[in-house]
């Protein structure tokens, strides 16, 4: 189990476009690996653009501070979570900055196809760097999306239900996606109360949205954040009403048979579909 408390000062400028500040929560895998991911708490630090492009992973993004516009997918509100499948595009992105500013959590994870997360970002149509930013062109392979567009869940309008056996705890359940099964769920834990869980279906990945609690004899508040294994028992003592949002994790499970349901692009980064897709 790893437990992190949050640490305010541990954001660090170092998003491409200069706009961004990230706070790594939690790190796991080398990039080659199938189940690596990183959690992310970005801060915004000035007017945000990006093209509209795609990932060759998994994102799960929810917004604490201030919204996301995804460009032809609309605006991901403050607190609701968006899911962001693999190879598919979003945006064009066009966010001023707020006041305060925009704070945002971000998961990403390598997916079902088994790319992990070692290729990187290809942009979508109409995307093109100025000229002192062309790159050498190299080939970037894409999973075709599983789902058409950005998922967006409002947890607000999904009912709390008590945990059997967990006095004080209660659950919701937002969701399970692709066949890696992976899931998204919101545990409440009144002051007082204490959680015990384990599961054999996957790693956890938990971040406290609020609250005070003891985990491991390690106080844990507001962003802290917890990696717990399959089959790993979690137990937190809760000190001041938390909300925790989880991710859970299974396996990746490629198929016997590989899967062709792919996109090779060789290009500078700039996915140009009309003129620059093979299929493989």
């Amino acid at each position: 189990m790893k437990v992190a408390p949050f640490d305010e000062n541990g954001f660090h400028q170092d998003h491409p476009r200069g706009t961004v500040s990230f706070n790594y929560l939690l790190m796991g895998g080398e990039p080659e690996l199938l189940e690596n991911y990183r959690y992310i708490l970005g801060r915004q630090e000035g007017d945000f653009n990006m093209p509209r492009h795609r990932h060759t992973f998994e994102q799960i993004r929810l917004p604490l501070v201030g919204d996301m516009n995804l460009g032809e997918q609309g605006i991901l509100r403050e607190g609701e979570i968006g899911y962001f499948p693999e190879g598919g595009t979003y945006g064009p992105q066009d966010d001023p900055l707020g006041d305060p500013k925009q704070l945002q959590l971000v998961l990403q994870f390598g997916g079902a196809s088994g790319l992990g997360m070692s290729a990187g970002r290809g942009r979508g149509p109409s995307s093109r760097r100025p000229q002192s930013e062309q790159r050498a062109p190299r080939d970037i392979k894409f999973p075709r999306p599983r789902y058409k567009n950005v998922i967006i869940m409002d947890p607000a309008h999904f009912n709390w239900l008590p945990v059997p056996g967990e006095p004080g705890v209660a659950r919701k359940y937002l969701g399970s996606f692709t066949e890696r099964a992976f899931w998204i769920e919101q545990i409440k834990i009144d002051s007082g109360a204490a959680w015990t869980s384990t599961t054999d279906d996957g790693r956890r990945l938990i971040v406290a949205l609020s609250g005070e609690a003891t985990v491991d004899d390690t106080k844990i508040g507001r962003l802290a954040a917890l990696q717990v294994e399959a089959g790993e028992e979690l137990q937190l003592n809760v000190t001041e009403e938390m909300v925790l949002h989880v991710v859970g994790l299974p396996p990746v499970q490629l198929p016997a048979t590989p899967s062709d349901q792919f996109d090779l692009a060789s290009t500078d980064g700039a996915i140009q579909f009309e003129d620059a897709k093979q299929v493989i």
